[in-house]
């Protein structure tokens, strides 16, 4: 599985690190998000054990095995300059246009800065 960043997404999702670590987790988010559900990029800590390795242009990206039915082999991460989400596309088309980012890392004392990824 690969996923091509343009560089203004690149830039972007550099800049949500905010200079600390942190790893991306591609997620298809569906608590408090109606039956569909969204895709999102969660920042976390650590990958999860069972996490699969998505190839980027970037640094790596992670998935849940189980969550893999939901993405293509090859996708492209791209966004706008004045449009604060992301757009996942591969080339059967695109899978969301408002891929948000969304920190879960723990910070002070166990708590987590993580918004629901449904509010806009």
């Amino acid at each position: 599985m690969h996923i091509q960043i343009t560089d203004l997404a690149a830039a972007r999702l550099t800049e949500s690190l905010n200079d600390q670590p942190g790893y991306f987790k591609v997620f298809y988010d569906t608590e408090g998000c109606g039956c569909n559900g969204i895709l999102v990029l969660l920042i976390v800590d650590e990958p999860a054990a069972l996490d699969e390795q998505i190839e980027t242009n970037l640094v790596p990206f992670y998935v849940d095995p189980k969550q893999q039915l939901n993405l293509e082999q090859h996708m492209k991460l791209d966004t706008e300059e004045n449009y604060p989400s992301f757009t996942l596309s591969s080339d059967s088309g695109v899978l969301s246009s408002n891929v948000r980012v969304r920190d879960t890392r723990t910070v002070n004392a166990g708590q987590s800065t993580a918004p629901d990824a449904c509010m806009l």
